[in-house]
């Protein structure tokens, strides 16, 4: 067993008395003054050496008692000046750095309640990582932007959730930047960075919802050209069309019956471009909404039948599933007749014979799928853009009213072929 250093100093304290006692005893037991003399000094010089024990000893205690409280975090102990120079410094230099060190902690914490405050009340969804990479706290707006599958985050690593926004995010590092598109529409910036957290790096996500900024700057850009095609277009051929029509008015003998056929057809394809460039500006002066409670069961309904005909000729079967009671959504009636009548007709193109066409309908949700054709993963992200199509013909005008419709009630959306091969427009409406 190891002796403590206060152990081995008493024990060598009293080996010394005891043998200087021994010795005096010896060698003055004849000469009794003198015997007791040096009895007295020996005594005298125990208690000097217990009193100089002791004044080594405090300023041990002095740290011993400051190191417990440190190591408790409790910096509201100092210590009092004994009067005594070598304590007194001991003591000055230890109330000078317990000062520091709450000075230190209170900024640190002031600062840490500031932070965790900004975090909160910031517009930005703000994702904070672990150390081993997987989902430790998420602030309000990113609860908000997740919904209730926010609660199920915590402990999961990106690519283990069911979002698809944090699964693409799941290969980034820190200081990447990165624009997201999760359906086509809806726009994401996302940032990685991370800071240092006792010693060691921890990541955090910054997601910034663009998509209405976006979109307003893109109707912008392409409105203005729209609308200055559409001017000099239809100046031109309003102007032309009249001249042809005025010159078949005028041939009117049968040789020139050949001429008056290429004028009627360069008339009609004046008419085609006329309606080509209608509706393109359809799209820029789509107006609000004017909305008012309606049965969307029975809109539903109404436009499925109206497009059972063309389903047909593809020998493509419609079948609907509605609820039995009347779902009532405060929409505009005639844009949204335009939405599915729009959806549905792409849903019958992208089916041959004996493809099938589901209509789901529910309180807040509306799915229209199809098993035809599937969606190419690198056409999925700009389905939504203006005057995109993967059609030889066409304009890319459909999806992109459908969009602004959609957008403007306020209506999720979403397009996509999902891993069973089914390709589903999901709608989420006000529940």
């Amino acid at each position: 067993m190891r002796l403590s250093t206060r152990a081995k100093y008493i024990s060598y304290i009293a080996v010394l008395h005891l043998v200087l006692i021994i010795l005096v005893a010896n060698l003055l037991s004849k000469n009794k003054p003198a015997f007791i003399a040096s009895e007295v000094f020996l005594l005298l010089s125990a208690a000097a050496s217990i009193q100089l024990y002791r004044n080594f000893m405090q300023p041990i205690q002095f740290v011993k008692s400051g190191i417990e409280a440190i190591k408790d975090k409790d910096f509201s102990i100092k210590f009092v000046p004994t009067g005594k120079g070598e304590i007194d410094t001991l003591i000055e230099v230890y109330n000078l750095m317990i000062d520091q060190l709450r000075e230190e902690r209170t900024r640190l914490h002031e600062q840490h309640f500031f932070l965790e405050k900004l975090i909160e009340a910031s517009p930005i969804s703000i994702v904070i990582l672990d150390y081993d990479e997987r989902i430790d706290s998420l602030n309000h707006k990113a609860q908000e932007q997740f919904g209730q599958e926010a609660a199920h985050l915590r402990g999961k690593a990106l690519n283990e959730t069911n979002l698809p926004l944090l699964q693409e995010l799941a290969d980034m590092q820190d200081e990447d930047s990165r624009v997201v598109k999760t359906n086509g529409v809806v726009t994401f910036k996302v940032q990685r960075s991370h800071f240092m957290d006792k010693g060691f790096k921890r990541s955090f996500l910054m997601i910034e919802e663009l998509t209405n900024e976006l979109l307003e700057s893109e109707k912008n850009a392409y409105g203005k050209v729209i609308r200055m095609m559409a001017h000099e277009v239809n100046n031109t051929l309003g102007a032309t069309d009249s001249i042809l029509q005025t010159t078949r008015n005028i041939l009117t003998d049968p040789d020139f019956t050949e001429l008056k056929d290429a004028l009627g057809i360069a008339s009609e394809r004046n008419r085609r471009l006329t309606r080509f460039m209608r509706n393109f500006a359809d799209v820029v002066r789509l107006p609000t909404p004017n909305r008012t409670p309606a049965d969307f069961s029975l809109l539903v309904r109404d436009v499925s039948t109206f497009m059972q005909a063309a389903a047909s000729e593809r020998q493509v079967s419609i079948h609907l599933f509605l609820l039995e009671v009347p779902v009532v959504q405060s929409v505009d009636t005639g844009q949204m007749e335009h939405v599915l009548v729009n959806v549905i007709k792409n849903a019958i193109e992208a089916c041959v014979s004996g493809n099938v066409i589901e209509v789901h309908l529910t309180q807040s949700l509306l799915l229209i799928r199809n098993n035809g054709a599937p969606i190419e993963q690198q056409v999925n992200a700009s389905l939504f853009n203006p005057f995109f199509s993967t059609k030889k013909d066409g304009q890319g005008i459909g999806l992109t009213l459908t969009r602004e419709i959609l957008v403007n009630h306020n209506f999720s959306f979403s397009l996509k072929t999902e891993e069973d091969g089914w390709t589903v427009f999901r709608i989420e409406m006000e529940g």
